[in-house]
This record gives C-alpha cells, structure tokens and sequence, in this order.
C-alpha cells in the first residue's frame, strides 16, 4: 500500500497562477500584485557609467510576472505598471515616472516580452531548465529589440551607440537573472505543481 500523496492532473496549458482558486479577485489581485512586483523590483537599480539606463531589477520581474501569470494577465499587469507610471506613479527605475525619458522603450518592450513569455509558460516553457532559459533568453531580447531603438532615437545616438550604452553592459546581469530564473521557475513546478 502506497502513502505518497497523490499527485495532481494538470491541464495542458497551466501557468503557476492557475494553481490557485480561481475567481475574478484573483485575477486583478494578480495583474495589481504583478504591476506593484515589477515596481517594486524597478527600484533594485545601480545606474550605469556612461548610459541613460540603470542596471534594475525591473526586467528579471516582468519576465517573471508573465511567465507566472500567463500572456494575458502579464500583459495587463506590465500594462497597469506602464500606465500608472505614465501618469505619475514613481515605480519606473530610481523612482521616475513619465514617458519622456530615454529609457521608456524598455518599459514598453517589458510589456510585450512579459505577453510572448506568458504564452511561452502555457505551453510549458517554465516546466524545465532548459525550456527556461529560452523563454528569459527570448524575453530579454524582446525588450532590447524594443528599448534599444527608442533609446537611440530618444537621445539621437546612433544605433551603435544604443547597443553599446543600452545592451552591451547588461548582458552578464541578464545571465545572472537568467540564471536565477531557470531555478526559481522549475522549482516551483516541483513544489507546488504536484500538490492536490
């Protein structure tokens, strides 16, 4: 006779959110605690020597966010952080608020790679290490396809200049958060996905 805990059956689809009771309260509790995480984390931020954008813990959030959520609560939780600090809520990096700095492209990239990755979690991207770090890898370069640009055009650097001010020297930190990423989110699986 057998004493293991039995294990739950999980719907092709799942993201962790779904692993709580669901209700509509759940939902906009998620999407405001989603929003007020990645505010929280912008404020982790060392600027940068030499560019317009800090090192924060923004990004590793968003990805986070809609990995955790899914594609469309991610969405409306980065969309709930992106318009609240537009009009004035000072949870953008070194409590900054508005959609006037260099660095809103990022924010706006956030927005979009938190959606992709969201999809990418429903399909079970988070479930593994490997399967991880391709969602963060996509994720990140989501947000610089998006941030870089408007960096430049925002600043009137050249497009070499953006990369070399707005990517190059947040690579090794994106590894790191890669990294943390591809043991919190399968972990997690582990714990809580086989709980009944």
């Amino acid at each position: 006779m057998s004493t293991a805990a039995p294990t739950r059956t999980l719907r092709a689809g799942t993201v962790l959110a779904d692993l709580l009771p669901s209700s509509r309260t759940r939902d906009i509790a998620l999407v405001v605690g989603g929003a007020a995480l990645t505010g929280l984390a912008a404020q982790l931020s060392v600027p940068v020597p030499g560019s317009p954008v800090p090192v924060s813990g923004q990004t590793f959030a968003a990805l986070l966010v809609g990995t955790a959520l899914g594609a469309r609560r991610g969405f409306l939780a980065l969309a709930l952080y992106a318009v609240a600090g537009m009009a004035g809520v000072p949870w953008f990096a070194q409590a900054t608020s508005g959609y006037g700095m260099p660095s809103f492209g990022y924010i706006l990239g956030m927005l979009l790679a938190a959606t992709v990755v969201g999809a990418l979690a429903r399909r079970g991207a988070d479930r593994s290490v490997l399967r991880t770090a391709g969602a963060m890898a996509l994720g990140s370069a989501i947000i610089y396809a998006v941030g870089v640009p408007y960096l430049a055009l925002a600043t009137g650097m050249t497009l070499g200049q953006a990369v070399a001010a707005g990517l190059t020297p947040f690579l090794i930190g994106d590894a790191l958060k890669a990294a943390l990423a591809m043991g919190a989110l399968p972990g997690a699986w582990k714990l809580l996905g086989n709980k009944g």
